[in-house]
């Protein structure tokens, strides 16, 4: 998987999240988790029908990109409207930069698929992902600490806890990974 790939995942997911959304608004109270049995008021307004925590969510993965295209070519074209361009955007604009601009923008685009996934409720995409420390497949989604949690039981920390690791974590050690992989096949 290149990273046109991973970027073209990236966008399908950020753009499968908004359609989501955009098709299952929240329409009572009966999605929330606590609903009280004392008697309220009758509303005087509907309700919002959609998640704006996904909406905020998707407005900052788009705005942390362009803030990155900004910091590594302020001369790039104006962002593009549609979700599906942002990542192609962000992948061209910055296709010239120095490496270490490259392998910050991979590691976002990955760290950003990751998110989509895990908002629209997949959590299997920590899975593929080896553990940092013991390079094990051995990683789940822990929802309470938003982290990916090791479940080798020989994998602990210095305090003798399983290991958490954040998206960003993993997605800095899957691209730094690639790299290297591709260092071994080029000699």
């Amino acid at each position: 998987m290149g990273i046109g790939d991973t970027s073209d995942t990236a966008a399908t997911l950020l753009r499968r999240l908004a359609v989501h959304y955009r098709q299952h608004p929240v329409t009572s109270g009966s999605g929330h988790s606590y609903i009280s049995s004392e008697p309220r008021a009758t509303a005087t307004a509907p309700g919002i029908p959609v998640n704006l925590r996904v909406v905020d969510y998707i407005d900052d993965s788009v705005d942390e990109i362009e803030r990155e295209v900004r910091a590594a070519n302020p001369d790039a074209e104006q962002r593009p409207e549609e979700l599906d361009r942002v990542y192609q955007w962000y992948v061209e604009s910055t296709y010239n930069s120095p490496e270490s601009v490259q392998q910050r923008r991979n590691t976002i685009v990955v760290r950003q698929a990751m998110e989509s996934g895990i908002a629209m409720g997949d959590t299997t995409v920590v899975r593929p992902h080896r553990c940092p420390a013991c390079r094990r497949l051995s990683l789940l989604w822990e929802a309470r600490t938003s982290r990916a949690l090791c479940t080798y039981t020989p994998c602990r920390d210095e305090n003798g806890r399983a290991r958490r690791w954040t998206l960003a974590n993993l997605a800095y050690e899957y691209i730094a990974a690639r790299k290297n992989i591709r260092r071994v096949s080029a000699t």
